[in-house]
């Protein structure tokens, strides 16, 4: 059952809300001062407390309040505080706002309101506590996931980022081929290099080609080598990247894009361990682990006949997928802060623009943008116009727009809703904190 301590020195108030509270099956707890309170913390699973901020009869001033709340929030940061007053000063509350209460509310209360804040409160509680757990759950996984094996300096944080790297490193000490797929840009290279560092060869060289970056009619002589006068300009014999790469790891990036009679080639090579150098009839045999790459859909080309269904079978042992960046977003803020390298400082409008953006350039466009952005900021934080994200600007603009009410319009608000602020902010678009901050700059109070 989820509990609530309620902090108040008037026994009527605490008992008041405890029925209330008790009437929504939600246990609650009374202390008639903040060191009842506090003892009280230490000694029960507290979900949310609600504190009066006067103790004394003779002051209005919140001192009090502002002592208890500071207290349970250095020692109990995850538990969300809602302060309940009909005398502190608006400045107090929104200071304490700012601090991280979760709400004001004004005496005398409204039950429904009060009622609807905090059940709203727990959920988003209970949500807190679950992200925490599988977060926890993450960091640990990760942990022992680096203790075991060689990750190098890969930077992540997001879980599907972590299984794609538990399966390539489960798959890594046997010598079966894999597939890695994912979209341009989202780190293939790096998971075949991690699959490599943690080989039965790892010793030996590990070898990328980029398929998609040589001319179809010199890609056979990449991969296989090639005799003096196998092809205009080949005046004198050459190796290939499987002669390169014998005793380790052949990396092949946008198999995709390997010619039908390349492909052919490539599957002997696979099943023998023996290839041909172009004008050559010499065999020859290498040990080679070979590790693949795409982005295209290698099952809809087997179907239109432009790549070979054996060879995608024979390369699709084990298929590791990494997602594209806009499914990984807990990546985002730690690649840029690793881009960033201690050159600027990414301010909270620009951190909360990069995790909305969809990054269709994936990682490489993540760290171009970072690039710029540090040049342009010359050591001063980065705001959100400097990362050229054309979306994120219009997302700023438009909420500018909608986030500053006159003062007349607050004021209207504020007396349409009878004081309650949460009424009005709700009224206005706003959320709380940000009508107490406008509140305090346009020198508003509540009406009474």
């Amino acid at each position: 059952m989820r509990t609530v301590l309620i902090i108040d020195d008037n026994p009527g108030v605490g008992e008041a809300l405890a029925l209330a509270l008790s009437l929504r099956d939600i246990r609650p707890l009374v202390a008639l001062s903040p060191g009842q309170g506090l003892a009280l913390l230490e000694r029960e699973a507290v979900d949310l407390v609600i504190q009066d901020m006067n103790f004394s009869a003779d002051t209005t001033s919140g001192e009090e309040g502002a002592a208890l709340f500071r207290a349970i929030r250095a020692r109990h940061v995850d538990v969300p505080v809602v302060l309940l007053t009909a005398w502190t000063r608006l400045e107090s509350a929104v200071e304490l706002v700012k601090a991280g209460a979760a709400d004001y509310l004004a005496k005398p209360w409204d039950d429904a309101k009060l009622l609807a804040t905090v059940e709203n409160l727990l959920e988003l509680a209970e949500a807190g506590t679950e992200v925490r757990r599988v977060r926890t759950e993450r960091r640990a996984r990760k942990q022992a996931l680096a203790a075991r094996h060689a990750l190098g300096d890969l930077v992540f944080e997001d879980d599907a980022t972590l299984r794609a790297l538990e399966l390539a490193c489960q798959v890594a000490r046997s010598d079966v081929p894999v597939l890695v797929t994912g979209p341009n840009g989202s780190g293939k290279e790096r998971i075949a290099a991690i699959v490599h560092a943690n080989s039965a060869v790892a010793r030996g060289p590990f070898v990328a080609v980029n398929c998609g970056a040589l001319p179809a009619d010199l890609i056979e002589a990449e991969l296989f080598g090639a005799e003096s006068g196998a092809y205009t300009g080949a005046h004198k014999a050459r190796a290939g990247r499987f002669d390169a790469a014998d005793g380790g790891t052949l990396f092949l990036d946008e198999i995709g894009n390997l010619p039908l009679e390349g492909q052919m080639k490539l599957l002997r090579v696979l099943d023998t361990g023996t290839f041909q150098r172009l004008g050559s009839n010499q065999t020859r045999r290498v040990k080679v682990r070979v590790l693949s790459a795409t982005n295209a859909d290698l099952k809809a080309m087997v179907r239109e006949g432009s790549f070979r269904e054996d060879l995608y079978y024979r390369l699709n042992v084990i298929e590791v997928r990494l997602p594209p960046l806009a499914e990984r977003g807990d990546d985002v803020l730690p690649l840029a802060e690793h881009f960033l390298a201690g050159r600027a400082t990414l301010s909270d409008a620009a951190r909360d623009a990069l995790r909305a953006h969809a990054w269709p350039g994936n990682v490489r466009e993540l760290k171009n943008v970072i690039e710029r952005a540090a040049l342009l900021a010359g050591g001063q934080p980065i705001g959100v116009e400097a990362l050229g994200l054309p979306d994120a600007v219009a997302a700023q603009a438009a909420a500018r727009n909608l986030d500053e009410p006159s003062r007349a319009a607050v004021q209207a608000a504020l007396e349409a809703a009878h004081g309650v602020v949460s009424r009005a902010a709700q009224a206005l678009g706003l959320s709380r904190q940000a009508l107490y901050r406008r509140m305090e700059r346009y020198g508003l109070t509540p009406p009474p």
